[in-house]
């Protein structure tokens, strides 16, 4: 695996324009009033700019699940031991984690990639060895990843979205596992945002008011350690960062490098958008939100995203589960758009109460029957 960090310098593809306004008109047409679906409208006409289709799709999802242990750990700022990481990549191994059963249901491609976990758990079927060690360094005393250990788990994040887009990938997902991950994804959105810990920290997989506290402190301790170098995203990320939170900011820049949608899932994933868009401006066109982490510090980052979530169900799993969740709105949002008659088709007046009957304008001039799709066709 190359070290070179040189592709993060490639500019993220625009979205297509002319998509996009074809798609705003085409929404104005359809048996409903004007905005009557709300933003199931709204991300139909972005998936159509994104994509550069009449007919948007989200079909082919593919995920990828990056797991990495944390140094960080050993202070006490998890409610669960670090060997969960390794069971839990041996879990999705076997289909029986939450995101498993969740891509199993769509129908989704998934892969997991282990980046590197203190209790190996050996070669597995369905999982993708690219160990840069047991794990980062104890950030509270030294930066969590050396520039190699850096480089090498971005470019772990940009070949998930080459396979993804190899496959044919209308969406991609990232997800992720590590005990401890939510420490380093709030230490990275505090350098980011320039907040102190307790705007953001959260009890994470369930610590208690006084494992909250140690917590902040513990990032405390961090942010001063690396204070001089948190100004540089692309340090603040190999100081503060993990292994897999690397990961996804890689394949989110590779996604928008390439032309993939991603659909973000919670307060890991975000503190990873984070810092994709701060590495690659241009990024953030790439990027749909799918839902509000129950972790109180996710607001905040999504402010700071321009991000409005799809869903707010209280999750806080992470593995990407929360996105694969919001997946079925999306398809639901492209059906509408492509299959919904308008008004002509439907022989339904529009808002002005003249007829639109298929076979006459309003005026009563014989006009040709539209195509299902309108102005819109796909141009071959």
């Amino acid at each position: 695996m190359t070290n070179t960090m040189d592709w993060l310098n490639v500019p993220a593809v625009v979205p297509h324009e002319a998509r996009r306004r074809e798609a705003e008109a085409r929404q104005q047409i359809l048996t409903k009033p004007p905005g009557a679906l709300g933003r199931l409208e709204a991300m139909a006409i972005q998936l159509a700019a994104l994509q550069d289709t009449a007919q948007p799709s989200v079909e082919r999802v593919h995920i990828a699940v990056f797991a990495g242990d944390h140094g960080v750990a050993v202070e006490g700022v998890s409610a669960f031991p670090q060997a969960v990481t390794g069971e839990m990549v041996r879990n999705f191994s076997r289909g029986g984690a939450a995101i498993s059963v969740l891509a199993h249901a769509l129908n989704a491609t998934l892969e997991v990639i282990n980046l590197g976990t203190v209790n190996n758990p050996g070669p597995l079927d369905g999982v993708m060895e690219y160990r840069l060690g047991p794990g980062t360094a104890n950030f509270t005393q030294a930066p969590a990843m050396d520039e190699h250990q850096l480089a090498c788990a971005l470019a772990a994040g940009r070949h998930a979205a080459e396979r993804a887009r190899l496959a044919g990938a209308q969406l991609f997902i990232g997800g992720e596992m590590g005990i401890a991950n939510t420490t380093a994804a709030t230490a990275l959105a505090c350098a980011l945002l320039g907040l102190a810990p307790d705007h953001l920290v959260g009890p994470g997989t369930g610590l208690d008011a006084a494992g909250v506290a140690r917590k902040s402190k513990v990032i405390q301790r961090a942010l001063d350690l690396h204070n001089a170098h948190l100004g540089s995203p692309i340090a603040a990320l190999r100081r503060v960062g993990g292994f897999e939170i690397a990961a996804l900011a890689g394949s989110y820049i590779a996604c928008a490098q390439m032309g993939i949608p991603v659909l973000v899932d919670g307060f890991i994933s975000s503190s990873a958008a984070l810092a994709a868009v701060r590495l690659r401006p241009g990024a953030e066109n790439w990027l749909l939100f799918s839902h509000a982490s129950a972790e109180p510090g996710h607001r905040l980052m999504l402010e700071a995203l321009g991000a409005q979530p799809l869903l707010s169900l209280g999750m806080r799993l992470g593995e990407g589960s929360g996105a694969a969740t919001a997946v079925p709105i999306l398809r639901m949002a492209c059906a509408l758009h492509n299959e919904m008659a308008t008004f002509a088709e439907a022989a339904v007046s529009d808002a002005t109460g003249a007829s639109r009957a298929v076979g006459a304008s309003p005026e009563g001039t014989p006009v040709t029957p539209a195509h299902p799709h309108g102005a819109l066709e796909k141009i071959s």
